[in-house]
């Protein structure tokens, strides 16, 4: 029997804004407390429309290495008010340098020009912090732990999830933003599958080629490791001289250096990891045995830093914490089917999913009513506007990825990349920088840089409503 305890959803918002009460809101269940879920929480928050998120693990444990915060999502940091943070907890960076492993420095890319054309500074950030300061604009009653979703279905115009716990819950939205081994994407796909309206290439498993280790070290002791004292973020990565690996590292503010070891994997080592994953049961990352592993193996990779010890990865993994280090898969695929029904799915990524974020909270803001009709049409809007910018970012990883290849392939992308003048790389980044996302209901951020921003659909829309609803309460 379906039934909704009482006491399962803390009491509602109040129904008000600044700009007046706005009636019929939908109430929005999202799924999973990654950085774009905890990004949807908070811009639905802003915008005090009701919503829950559900997180299967029992406490947050926010891991990884470092992200590069910049003019892609500044100015949405700007708007839930968590930029000022940022730029004291993070540390810029201008320049990053590859090597070859045991063979010294291939090139150096220089990113000042961005700086100039977008207002907007680069800062190393990692990821632990990100995530707490995103998580600091979500109340906690809005944050639900060990809920693990096993059933999601559709009943008179409201949308139900099942948890481990055997409770149920209901709203009007559900939103998919569990990573890429998402249980609602699970559970929808095999909906639509039975039903016959799933794409093939959404049938087939999710393929990948890489897997990567990730964490970061303790604070350092600068005597130990003056690199830590650098203004600059020092951002070095390392080609491995012919194996299948490279791995980067980065200063933080916080005195620790963050690190990522990505492993190219052939035919035999990409089904050990088929079937690993498949051992997790939806999980993509790896038990500590083979973290450790990995650790041993990759542990004499030495490391580019300046110094009169030969530095290397082991020195880093000894001064991690054990459950700092983690091991994750690196998955390529663009799925065709992002939605159904009153259930829409986030990509995975930092800057890719928080896009989605605000593109969602945008659209569901200037949901006209909560009919199936327009929730529909709100999220074939959604997939309009994000397909090509994910799209872009799926083929610039593939590029990258292929600069690390020990193939004639990989050795021509390394060519180019080396050989690329500066002017180019300018046109390329002017190119990038114009997509800087921000929520139409909040209040506008200044333009900064040579390069505007390109204001997108959604936010247009949410503006336009927005506006709307300001107007109407000046008119009382």
């Amino acid at each position: 029997m379906w039934s909704v305890p009482p006491d399962r959803f803390p009491e509602e918002p109040k129904d008000c804004l600044s700009e007046g009460s706005v009636t019929n809101k939908p109430t929005v269940l999202i799924v999973g407390a990654g950085l774009g879920g905890l990004m949807l929480g908070a811009l639905l928050e802003k915008a005090n429309i009701p919503y829950y998120i559900f997180e299967r693990a029992s406490c947050v444990k926010p891991l990884g290495s470092a992200i590069n915060i910049a003019a892609p999502v500044l100015p949405l940091f700007e708007q839930i008010g968590i930029f000022d943070q940022i730029e004291a907890s993070g540390k810029q960076f201008t320049h990053s340098t590859l090597y070859r492993e045991g063979k010294g420095e291939i090139f150096t890319t220089d990113y000042t020009p961005i700086k100039q054309f977008t207002g907007y500074k680069q800062y190393i950030v990692s990821r632990p912090v990100l995530y707490d300061l995103i998580l600091q604009k979500v109340p906690s009653h809005r944050l639900l732990f060990k809920k693990r979703v096993l059933m999601i279905s559709e009943h008179k115009d409201k949308v139900r999830i099942q948890t481990g716990d055997n409770c149920i819950y209901e709203g009007d939205i559900l939103v998919g933003a569990d990573g890429a081994y998402s249980a609602v994407r699970q559970r929808l796909y095999d909906t639509l599958k039975r039903e016959g309206r799933l794409p093939n290439s959404d049938q087939k498993d999710l393929p990948f080629s890489c897997t990567c280790l990730v964490g970061q070290t303790r604070p350092l002791d600068s005597a130990e490791f003056p690199i830590i004292q650098e203004a600059l973020c020092q951002f070095f990565s390392t080609l491995g001289d012919n194996k299948p690996f490279s791995y980067a590292l980065f200063t933080t503010a916080q005195r620790n250096i963050c690190y990522a070891v990505v492993h190219q994997l052939d035919a035999k080592s990409s089904k050990a990891a088929e079937e690993q994953r498949f051992r997790n049961n939806e999980n993509s990352e790896w038990g500590p045995g083979a973290v450790q592993a990995m650790c041993v193996e990759t542990r004499d990779f030495p490391l580019p830093i300046p110094g009169a010890k030969k530095w290397t990865m082991g020195d880093l993994y000894d001064r991690t914490p054990h459950e700092g280090i983690s091991k994750v898969m690196l998955e390529e695929k663009v799925f065709k089917t992002w939605y159904s029904g009153r259930i829409v799915l986030m990509g995975d990524g930092a800057a890719v999913a928080m896009h989605d974020a605000v593109a969602l909270a945008n659209l569901i803001y200037a949901l006209p009513n909560n009919t199936s009709k327009e929730i529909q049409r709100a999220f074939a809007e959604y997939k309009a506007e994000r397909i090509p910018h994910v799209m872009d970012s799926y083929k610039s990883s593939k590029i990258l990825a292929k600069r690390s290849g020990m193939d004639f392939g990989g050795t021509m992308a390394l060519f180019f990349s080396k050989n690329i003048p500066q002017f180019v790389w300018n046109v390329l980044w002017k190119s990038m920088v114009k997509n800087r996302p921000v929520a139409g209901f909040l209040p506008k951020i200044p333009s900064k840089g040579a390069i505007p921003a390109v204001g997108s659909a959604s936010e247009q829309k949410a503006r336009a409503v927005f506006e709307r609803r300001k107007a109407d309460v000046h008119a009382v």
